[in-house]
């Protein structure tokens, strides 16, 4: 008697990039909601993140080539046009966006939404995505690099200058704490950065998983305060509808303005890849740390939108780099032997 052979599995589509981080940041939420830590164990948990926070930065600075970021200045109409898409017509749009509350948006989604729209753009994949569409990759490194720099300064002060009492205002010891938990390490990692710089390339493999597992911590953190203080309690399934809704709408507009908007300025086609690329995106790692030193207790909501985006943006994305790869080489096919990136690296990515 034959046997029949077993069926294979179907592979998910190559445009869709399944995040293994995403699906680890939803475990440590679930783990939250299910045992929440409270009491003693909030307090140390709380002083752990602390700690993690400053490590993220410091490596952060440690990693930063200053070096790189300063000969890039010499195409500074492109990373001037990535900062302005990033922390001027992102706002824009988060305030604009203020009138759907509290219908359609709650204020703690409205202010999670906010400062989804001032966090800093991304730099792995702004850099992976810009490489697959055939654009400028170094413009694209330099580019994600400038908007972390500068964000470690601008969006700390735009979510105290715009969302205000919900990041906890700009107190003594709000402004104490950003300096404490973000600034000084990072300029630490800056100074350092020449006598360790070389040995953090060499274990960029480990450095990664210590940067998700610190991150992790920042979530649970968040999550498990949220839990303790009730403010999940909040959120209906319809509401986190509508939140997707107006996300992807801020999605599309920003695609769409970056993309156009940098052919309207004379950028030829590969410097507005890396426009659209790294003008359109926000970076997860950047900001969770953040929410959590600017909210506090409402980190959880806060960090919320910036989850949703973070997946959204990587399966959209991952789309149009594709589209751009097959209209290029259809247009101007590349020579036999010559280089072309994997499609399945954005699998991986996590700011």
């Amino acid at each position: 008697m034959s046997r029949r052979p077993a069926p294979r599995l179907r592979r998910p589509p190559s445009w869709l990039p399944l995040d293994p981080y995403l699906l680890a940041l939803l475990g440590t939420v679930g783990l939250a909601a299910l045992l929440p830590a409270s009491g003693a164990a909030a307090d140390a948990v709380g002083d752990a993140s602390t700690g993690a926070i400053a490590l993220l930065f410091f490596l952060y600075g440690a990693r930063l080539s200053t070096r790189e970021a300063l000969d890039g200045l010499r195409h500074w109409r492109l990373h001037v046009t990535v900062l302005a898409a990033t922390f001027l017509v992102f706002p824009l749009l988060g305030l604009a966006a203020r009138g759907l509350q509290p219908h359609v948006l709650t204020p703690d989604l409205y202010s999670g939404f906010l400062f989804l729209c001032l966090v800093p753009s991304t730099i792995q994949s702004s850099i992976a995505f810009t490489s697959i569409a055939r654009g400028n990759v170094p413009a694209a490194i330099c580019a994600g690099s400038f908007s972390s720099l500068v964000g470690i300064l601008l969006t700390p002060l735009l979510a105290a200058a715009l969302i205000g009492g919900a990041a906890g205002g700009f107190s003594v010891d709000s402004a104490l704490g950003i300096v404490l938990q973000l600034l000084v390490p990072f300029l630490a990692g800056q100074l350092l950065r020449r006598q360790i710089g070389g040995r953090l390339a060499r274990h960029r493999k480990a450095l990664g998983y210590v940067d998700r597992g610190a991150i992790l911590l920042v979530v649970y953190t968040a999550f498990s305060e949220g839990m303790v203080s009730g403010v999940w309690n909040q959120v209906t399934w319809p509401r986190l509808g509508a939140l997707l809704g107006v996300e992807a709408l801020l999605l599309a507009v920003m695609l769409a303005l970056t993309w156009y908007g940098a052919g309207r300025l004379g950028f030829p086609r590969e410097d507005r890849i890396a426009i659209q690329f790294a003008g359109s995106k926000k970076s997860l790692a950047a900001g969770l740390p953040m929410a959590s030193v600017l909210f506090g207790t409402q980190a959880s909501l806060a960090v919320l939108p910036l989850m949703l985006f973070h997946q959204m943006q990587l399966m959209v994305c991952a789309v149009i780099a594709t589209r751009r790869a097959r209209s290029f080489t259809e247009q101007d096919p590349a020579p036999p032997g010559a280089p072309f990136p994997r499609r399945g690296a954005t699998g991986k990515i996590v700011e």
